[in-house]
């Protein structure tokens, strides 16, 4: 039988080490023929970061001996990971395991080298601290997990479903993921990635830049173009080029395209305007340029995405 083990660290998040215990370790009679021989493993006396006490019958050792490892949620991104951890996990993958991190279990594997000129993901809240501490990973926070053959990633939280359900349909097939993901009571596959759900960041704007900046916001449903800015600010369209990448970290067409989508996704969320007249005011033009730069940029339709994030009534 397969030999599926879950590390359990001291101060673990509660939801990401629930995800794998419902999902591996419950038989599932009426499923399939087999199903997972699961452990947890922890160290005496570990507790979760809800205090619970995590009494697992097989200490961190037991990894060595796993065909499938997974590490939930570290305690936090900030310390080292526990070194008796990284060690077991590095022994587990040598030995032939297959490595699943959900959420910021990436440091983990991160810090045993195994995500080492690998593509990975965590959650989007930490995927800056993941790239500075081991810039050797390449990360994409953009996805909701990654299968890269013996080593898999999830992004944040919830998305550790997901990736578990992917486990499911490689082990088992996909009808069997998909009956257990309607016995979860979720879809057998989420639309989109993980970046339909990253908050737009506000660009920390020089005070030269400023008013520009304000301004082109307020008239997004103009057609601006780097002459038109360039015009605004009285200086030359090499000029504004060249002020816009040293304040902002990109062009003027690129930062526009991504205040543009902004506006789309704010108007997707709080209103009930047709998708035309979105693309208008937000200065995309046409419903088929607004579909294909927002696909591309969030990852899922416009009409996909108001029908998740909607607030207007």
């Amino acid at each position: 039988m397969h030999k599926l083990a879950v590390a359990v660290a001291a101060g673990v998040p509660i939801f990401e080490l629930a995800i794998p215990c419902e999902v591996f370790g419950y038989e599932r009679p009426g499923l399939t023929d087999w199903w997972y021989d699961f452990r947890l493993c922890a160290a005496p006396g570990t507790r979760t970061a809800a205090g619970f006490a995590a009494p697992a019958a097989h200490g961190l050792d037991a990894l060595a001996e796993a065909d499938t490892v997974v590490i939930p949620a570290c305690a936090n991104v900030i310390d080292k990971q526990p070194p008796d951890l990284v060690e077991a996990v590095r022994t587990a993958h040598a030995n032939g395991a297959r490595i699943v991190s959900l959420c910021t279990g990436a440091f983990v594997l991160a810090a045993a080298g195994l995500l080492d000129g690998r593509p990975a993901t965590t959650h989007w809240m930490h995927a800056d601290q993941l790239v500075a501490r081991h810039p050797e990973v390449r990360v994409d926070a953009s996805v909701l997990y990654i299968d890269d053959g013996d080593v898999l990633t999830s992004a944040g939280t919830a998305a550790g479903l997901d990736l578990c359900l992917h486990v499911v349909r490689n082990d088992h097939g996909a009808a069997v993921a998909s009956a257990l993901a309607k016995r979860l009571v979720m879809p057998a596959h989420r639309p989109g990635g993980q970046a339909q759900y990253i908050d737009a960041q506000p660009v920390h704007e020089a005070d030269e830049l400023g008013p520009l900046l304000d301004w082109a916001r307020r008239n997004l449903h103009e057609p601006l173009t780097v002459t038109a800015l360039a015009r605004r600010a009285n200086v030359t369209t090499r000029t504004m080029i060249r002020r816009f990448h040293a304040t902002t970290g990109t062009t003027p067409m690129a930062w526009l395209r991504g205040i543009r989508i902004d506006h789309a996704r704010e108007l997707l969320e709080t209103t009930t305007l047709p998708i035309d007249q979105i693309a208008a005011h937000s200065g995309l033009g046409s419903p088929a340029n607004l579909r294909h730069h927002f696909t591309r940029t969030v990852g899922v339709p416009p009409t996909t995405y108001r029908r998740t994030f909607s607030n207007a009534h």
